[in-house]
């Protein structure tokens, strides 16, 4: 199973990436995560990306790709794979579409977790008082600018999958479990 997994910041993406991952022995593939661990490793990749993302705007293309390309091609992501947060703009599903002819596969799904703007934001401040780690970019004005820019830079992608037939629209208002049921029954019926 080769997925993309789209949804505003605050949808639960990451929640739901480990347990598709789990439910179908897939590796979770989260740029955000590989992004934000060259940000800790202080390399000068990682101080040009802290500096981007500290500002909420994206991390551009060529190096987003490098990642991609590098993670695509492990042996764990041969039988399949979840993409979290890539692409996350047109130019970028184009870019994934030439790796994934490069590497001889194409994508079964996109599902994409769909939240009002207002329960992203109550998500993320409940993250912030729960968490004991708190991300640099958790504030509400940053958490605003990434929305803004997912609205801007992301949700046309939603039509292009949409065109492909590929997108799969899941509420991802509900609880954790009731949201991965959703996500169950839509890769229950891509698979067939």
């Amino acid at each position: 199973m080769r997925l993309v997994l789209l949804g505003p910041p605050g949808a639960g993406k990451g929640t739901q990436a480990a347990r598709i991952s789990a439910a179908w022995g897939i590796p979770h593939i989260s740029t955000g995560e590989m992004l934000r661990e060259a940000v800790a490793a202080g390399t000068e990749l990682g101080r040009r990306v802290g500096e981007v993302m500290a500002r909420g705007h994206l991390v551009p293309d060529e190096l987003v790709g490098r990642v991609v390309v590098e993670r695509l091609s492990r042996p764990d992501a041969r039988s399949g794979f979840l993409l979290d947060g890539f692409p996350r703009t047109v130019a970028q599903t184009e870019l994934l579409d030439r790796i994934l002819a490069d590497l001889g596969v194409r994508l079964d799904a996109v599902l994409l977790l769909e939240i009002p703007e207002e329960v992203a934001v109550e998500r993320m401040q409940t993250r912030r008082r729960q968490s004991e780690t708190v991300r640099d970019d958790d504030t509400v004005e940053t958490f605003r600018e990434r929305l803004r820019v997912y609205a801007e830079k992301t949700a046309p992608l939603i039509e292009v999958y949409e065109k492909r037939g590929l997108l799969r629209r899941i509420d991802g208002s509900g609880t954790i479990d009731e949201v991965f049921a959703k996500i169950r029954q839509a890769l229950e019926e891509v698979t067939g």
